[in-house]
C-alpha cells in the first residue's frame, strides 16, 4: 500500500508522469465537463514544466509538478491528523531541494494547505519525505488514499469510476490508455459511447498524452 511512510512501489518519474497523463485522458473522456473532474495534466504547465493534480470537490487534493530535475508533490488530506489549517506541520518542507523551491512559493499549489509533500530527482534511487513525525493511525497524512490511485493498476482506476461517475468501464480500454496506445474513435466509444476522438481534441492536446 503506498503511503509516505512506504514510497517503495511508486514508480519513478517517468512513469508516474506518463500515467498521471493517463488518469487525465480517461477522466477526459469519461466526464467532458471539466469541472466535474478528478484529474487533470498539463503538459505545458511553464518553461520545461508540467502538472498534474487531483481534486476531488471535497477538501482534499494533490499537486505534482515535473521539472529538468525530477518531480515534487504536495498533498492535502483535509481531514488527515497532520493537516492544520494555514499551518503547515514542522518538516513536511525540509529537506525538499533547490530544483524545487519555486514549487513552494507557487500561489496556484496552496501551498500552505498541507497534510504530506514528496519529491524525486532523477538522480533519487526512491521519492523522498521531510523529517517529519507522524501521529498515530493508519493514515495520518491522507497518503494512503490520496497516492492509491498511483499504483499502475487499470483495475484502480476502474473502480475509481465505477464509484465515482457510476460507470462501468472496459478494463482492456482503461489498460491501452494506460500503455499510452494510440487513441482511436473505437477506443474513446469504450470509455464514453457519447463521445468521439475529435470532441477530446483540445484536452489530449493539452494533456500532452503520447509524449
Amino acid at each position: 500500500m503506498i503511503s509516505t511512510r512506504n514510497l517503495r512501489s511508486l514508480g519513478d518519474v517517468d512513469q508516474i508522469r506518463r500515467l498521471t497523463q493517463s488518469l487525465a485522458v480517461l477522466d477526459a473522456i469519461v466526464c467532458p465537463e471539466w469541472e466535474d473532474r478528478y484529474y487533470a495534466f498539463n503538459a505545458q504547465w511553464g518553461d520545461g514544466e508540467m502538472m498534474a493534480s487531483m481534486r476531488n470537490g471535497s477538501g482534499d487534493e494533490w499537486y505534482l509538478l515535473f521539472n529538468a530535475a525530477g518531480a515534487i508533490m504536495k498533498g492535502l488530506g483535509h481531514e488527515s491528523a497532520m493537516f492544520t489549517f494555514r499551518s503547515p506541520r514542522e518538516g513536511i518542507y525540509e529537506d525538499v531541494p533547490e530544483a524545487f523551491q519555486s514549487f513552494l512559493k507557487e500561489p496556484a499549489f496552496d501551498i500552505e494547505n498541507v497534510s504530506f509533500c514528496i519529491w524525486r530527482t532523477f538522480q533519487d534511487a526512491s521519492w523522498r519525505v521531510g523529517n517529519v513525525e507522524f501521529p498515530a493511525g493508519r493514515d495520518p497524512d491522507g497518503s494512503v488514499g490520496l497516492l492509491a490511485i498511483l499504483d499502475g493498476n487499470p483495475e484502480t482506476y476502474r473502480e475509481f469510476a465505477d464509484d465515482y461517475y457510476e460507470t462501468a468501464l472496459d478494463i482492456d480500454a482503461i489498460d491501452a490508455v494506460y500503455a499510452h496506445r494510440p487513441l482511436s474513435d473505437d477506443l474513446v466509444h469504450k470509455l464514453n459511447p457519447e463521445m468521439d476522438l475529435k470532441a477530446a481534441e483540445n484536452d489530449l492536446a493539452e494533456i500532452g498524452y503520447g509524449r
